[in-house]
C-alpha cells in the first residue's frame, strides 16, 4: 500500500523536475518571457497537486490547461499575428534583423593565411601560417551553423609540428565547411578571421556599425541604414528596403486591406459568397438524399434491408481523403471512367477541372456522396421514434406517402436534426481537405494577382496565400483567418442556442 501511494508523488516530482529543467532551456534559448510564463504553470500544478484544498481541481485541471494550450493560445497567437505584418519578408523580430546585418562581414585589407585542418582526438585544430608566423587553435568541436570566436596565440614552426598529426584532405575539408566558415580566429592584435577559401582564412571587418539613434553606418562607405517601423524594414537614404525585414505591429491594416485593396477584396467577395453557396447547398443536398435513403430503408417490406444499410454506410467508414483522390481519378478530363462512359453514350467528354461550373458541381457531387451517409444513419433514429400510430391514422385518413413526409416525418424529425446542420455547415465553410485535394482551389481567376481560384473555399484562399504566394503573407491570412473564426463562432453560438431551445 505504501508503495501505491508513493506512485503519485514521483510522477508529480518527475514531473516538475522535468519542467524546471525545460524552462532553464527556454530561458537559456532567449525566451525569457515564455520560462517565466512556464515557470508559473509549474508553481501552480505544484499547488493544485499537494494542497488539500486543491482536491476538486485536481480532476479539472489536465482538461482546461489542455483547452488552453490547444484552444485558446493557437486561438490568441493567429489573432495577434493578424494585426502584424508577419511575412516571408518579416519574419525576425527587431533585435534579430539587426544582429543579421551587424554580423555581416567583408574582407579586410591584409595577407591572406594558409589555413590546415587537423585531427586531435574528437575535436579539430586549424593551423594558420602567414611568411613565418604560424597560429594553431585548441581542440575545437566543429559544429555546423554553430557560431564560434576563439582568440589566436603565435607559435614557431617547430613548436606547433609536434601538436599536430597529418593535415585533412581537401574532401574532409568540405565536409567540414559549414563549421568553418561559423568559425572567427582573432589575432593578438584583435584582427578577426573568416574563412576565405577551402585553404584560406582572410582578415574581416563588419559591414554596419550600429549608432545610438539605431541607425547602422556602412564601416566602409559611411552610408545609413534607418528602421522603418511602419513598413518593417531597414532603407538606404532613397528608400530602398535592405533584407532581412521585421516584424512591427500595422494595426488593422490587414484587414481593411481585405476590404479596400481590390487585389484582395474582389476575390475575397467572389470566395466569401461561393463558400456560404457551397456549404448551404452541401447540407441541403445530404440532407436530402439521406433523408430519401432512410425513409427507403425503413420500408418494412423491403427485403435485404440490413445488405443495403451497410453498402449505403460504406462512403463514411472509407478515409475521406481515399475517396477524394479515388474521385480526381474518376473525374478525369481524359482517362477517368465517368468521362468515357459520357463520351460512350453522348459523345461528351465535360472538362470537369478546367470549367468553374463543371468544377462546382464535381466538388457539390463528391462532397454529398462523402456526407450523405451521416445525415442518413441520423435521419434513420430519428423516423424509428415516431409512433407508428401517426402513420396508422394518417392512413385511416387517406394520406399518401407525400403527404406523410410532409405532415408527419419532416416537422417531426427537423427541429431535432436543426443543431446538427448548422454544426454541418460550420463545419463545411471550413472544409480544407476535399477543396485541397480535389481542385487545390482551381480554375484560378485571371483578374487578381494573388492566388486565388473558383473553387477555393475561404480556408483554402486563406492556405494558399499564406503558404503558397510569394510574398507568403502569414499576417494577411491571420486575419482572414480571424474573420473566418468570428463567422464559426457565431454558427457555433446559433447552434447551442438552437440546442437549449430544444431541451
Amino acid at each position: 500500500m505504501s508503495l501505491r501511494k508513493s506512485i503519485g508523488p514521483a510522477i508529480l516530482i518527475t514531473i516538475l523536475v522535468a519542467g524546471l529543467y525545460l524552462a532553464a532551456m527556454l530561458y537559456s534559448t532567449g525566451q525569457a518571457t515564455l520560462a517565466l510564463g512556464f515557470l508559473a504553470v509549474l508553481t501552480l500544478v505544484g499547488f493544485i497537486y499537494t494542497s488539500p484544498r486543491m482536491l476538486a481541481y485536481r480532476y479539472l485541471f489536465p482538461g482546461v490547461a489542455a483547452a488552453i494550450v490547444f484552444v485558446l493560445f493557437p486561438l490568441i497567437y493567429t489573432i495577434s499575428i493578424g494585426f502584424t505584418n508577419f511575412s516571408s519578408k518579416n519574419l525576425l523580430p527587431f533585435e534579430r534583423a539587426t544582429r543579421f546585418l551587424l554580423d555581416e562581414t567583408r574582407r579586410a585589407p591584409g595577407g591572406a593565411y594558409a589555413m590546415t585542418l587537423h585531427a586531435d582526438g574528437n575535436g579539430y585544430r586549424v593551423r594558420l601560417q602567414q611568411d613565418a608566423a604560424v597560429y594553431v587553435t585548441p581542440a575545437l568541436a566543429l559544429l555546423a551553423d554553430t557560431p564560434l570566436t576563439v582568440a589566436l596565440a603565435p607559435l614557431t614552426p617547430e613548436a606547433a609540428a609536434p601538436l599536430l598529426p597529418q593535415p585533412l584532405t581537401v574532401k574532409d575539408v568540405i565536409g567540414h565547411q559549414r563549421a568553418l566558415k561559423a568559425l572567427t580566429l582573432t589575432l593578438p592584435d584583435k584582427t578577426a578571421l573568416r574563412m576565405a577559401g577551402l585553404r584560406q582564412f582572410a582578415p574581416v571587418e563588419p559591414v554596419w556599425q550600429r549608432q545610438p539613434d539605431q541607425t547602422l553606418k556602412d564601416t566602409e562607405s559611411g552610408a545609413l541604414l534607418k528602421p522603418n517601423f511602419a513598413t518593417g524594414f531597414y532603407q538606404t537614404a532613397d528608400g530602398v528596403n535592405v533584407q532581412p525585414g521585421f516584424k512591427v505591429n500595422v494595426g488593422f491594416a490587414n484587414f481593411t486591406r481585405i476590404f479596400t485593396d481590390t487585389a484582395f477584396r474582389g476575390p475575397f467577395v467572389r470566395i466569401f459568397v461561393w463558400t456560404v453557396v457551397f456549404s448551404a447547398i452541401t447540407v441541403f443536398t445530404t440532407l436530402a438524399l439521406g433523408t430519401v435513403l432512410a425513409i427507403l430503408l425503413n420500408w418494412d417490406q423491403l427485403r435485404f434491408r440490413g445488405v443495403y444499410r451497410t453498402l449505403l454506410f460504406l462512403p463514411y467508414a472509407v478515409p475521406g481523403f481515399i475517396s477524394i483522390l479515388v474521385f480526381k481519378g474518376l473525374f478525369n478530363n481524359n482517362f477517368g471512367e465517368i468521362n468515357l462512359i459520357l463520351n460512350a453514350l453522348f459523345g461528351i467528354k465535360p472538362a470537369w477541372f478546367s470549367d468553374t461550373t463543371l468544377a462546382k458541381v464535381m466538388i457539390l457531387i463528391v462532397n454529398t456522396w462523402l456526407g450523405y451517409p451521416y445525415m442518413m444513419v441520423l435521419t434513420m433514429g430519428l423516423i424509428k421514434a415516431i409512433p407508428g400510430d401517426l402513420y396508422e391514422a394518417s392512413a385511416l385518413a387517406g394520406a399518401g406517402p407525400l403527404t406523410n413526409f410532409f405532415r408527419i416525418t419532416l416537422p417531426l424529425i427537423i427541429k431535432p436534426l436543426t443543431p446538427l446542420l448548422v454544426a454541418s455547415f460550420a463545419f463545411n465553410f471550413n472544409n480544407f481537405v476535399l477543396i485541397s485535394l480535389l481542385t487545390g482551389g482551381r480554375p484560378d481567376f485571371l483578374d487578381t494577382t494573388v492566388p486565388a481560384g473558383t473553387t477555393d473555399l475561404l480556408v483554402s484562399y486563406t492556405y494558399r496565400i499564406a503558404f503558397e504566394d510569394s510574398g507568403q503573407n502569414f499576417g494577411l491570412a491571420a486575419a482572414i483567418s480571424t474573420l473566418i473564426f468570428v463567422l464559426v463562432a457565431s454558427l457555433s453560438i446559433i447552434n447551442m442556442r438552437l440546442t437549449k431551445v430544444n431541451k
